[in-house]
């Protein structure tokens, strides 16, 4: 799972409890919808808006949003345009991009930063997230930002702003126009969305008008895809989809499983640590105790049980690597297993009967 959606939601509540320059507070493009919504769990609104308004968060500073803790595990380095274009996951990101709309290639590149790697020299070193913004000339002109997984290449995050008339967002179009504006997105970024099912929920937002669309294998409960639209947003989000855990729902959103959650704690190294069966484990928790608990009730401390599973989520992205990843690299296991742990927190200490 993207390691930016892990610590989004922890970001964006941070962020609301701090004074931001107003440049960074521009770029906080409208909040997770709920991400910010919630803040940060995005779910808030909570559908598992993973997609879209989160990456606004993971493009901004870290320094600027995160607790003193977070701010020491990790630094998020300004990038020029030169920059960005000799970078090889930048240049490859960009490359496609402009294959598949030219017109960015006239676009500038009004923003970017990268996440981790050597902070002397942000041309070298591999970084967790590179992110990059593209604006057509013009304060009204379109944008584009892409938030690149810096381990694997793949573009994680797409957010494309304004490229409907101001007079007709895309919010207004109806729901096959939408559909068609977000299936495109997809189909240019990524692969074809023909052999997905599709299914479009409107999500509860007192503020404006939100669409969450999801893209789903046959056979799995997780999408592939995973889209936002509002305002004159859409937002995509690449999930990876995937076959059904072996235990589903230990905790749900409006009656449905969260993902997040889900995938963070069908851990087989978890089950042996708590000497626990899945199916045991979501039986507890559905008495509405947390993970915590459940571990301190057993003498293991909560750092155990973060340590367990924010290994196994940095490992998973660590091996995802096209370029020989290896879970040999200490330091880059150590430092994704850092940014993890604020999202591993938050599940391990969620009860069932409070809202996220």
């Amino acid at each position: 799972m993207p390691i930016e959606s892990e610590i989004r939601e922890y970001l964006h509540r941070e962020a609301e409890t701090m004074e931001c320059p107003r440049a960074v507070s521009k770029r906080i493009e409208q909040s997770y919808s709920q991400y910010v919504q919630r803040q940060r769990s995005k779910k808030t609104m909570k559908k598992r808006l993973i997609g879209g308004i989160i990456a606004a968060v993971i493009m901004i500073p870290t320094a600027a949003f995160a607790a003193p803790p977070l701010i020491e595990m990790v630094t998020r380095t300004p990038m020029t345009a030169e920059q960005v274009k000799t970078d090889a996951v930048g240049q490859a990101a960009l490359e496609k991009l402009y294959r598949s709309y030219p017109e960015t290639k006239s676009f500038e590149i009004i923003d970017a930063s990268k996440l981790g790697g050597d902070p002397a020299n942000v041309s070298q070193g591999k970084a967790i997230q590179t992110s990059i913004v593209l604006q057509e000339k013009g304060d009204s002109g379109k944008k584009i930002r892409l938030d690149l997984n810096g381990i694997t290449g793949e573009i994680e995050h797409v957010n494309q702003e304004n490229w409907e008339p101001q007079e007709k967002p895309v919010i207004s179009l109806t729901d096959q126009e939408i559909k068609s504006k977000v299936d495109a997105l997809i189909n240019k970024l990524y692969s074809g969305t023909g052999k997905y099912e599709y299914s479009m929920e409107p999500i509860q937002n007192a503020d404006q008008k939100t669409f969450i669309l999801n893209y789903t294998e046959k056979g799995s409960t997780t999408p592939f895809y995973q889209a936002l639209v509002q305002g004159n947003t859409i937002s995509v989000s690449l999930i990876g989809g995937g076959p059904a855990p072996s235990v589903e729902g230990f905790f749900t959103t409006n009656g449905k499983p969260d993902y997040t959650a889900d995938d963070f704690l069908n851990d087989e190294k978890l089950f042996s640590l708590l000497h626990m069966s899945p199916a045991a484990l979501k039986q507890e928790l559905a008495k509405g105790t947390s993970v915590v608990e459940i571990a301190a009730s057993k003498k293991i401390s909560q750092q155990q049980v973060m340590d367990v599973i924010a290994s196994t989520q940095a490992k998973k992205q660590i091996q995802a690597d096209p370029h020989g990843g290896t879970t040999d690299d200490d330091r880059t296991l150590e430092q994704l297993k850092r940014i993890l742990e604020p999202k591993v927190s938050q599940v391990i200490e969620h009860k069932t009967e409070t809202p996220w």
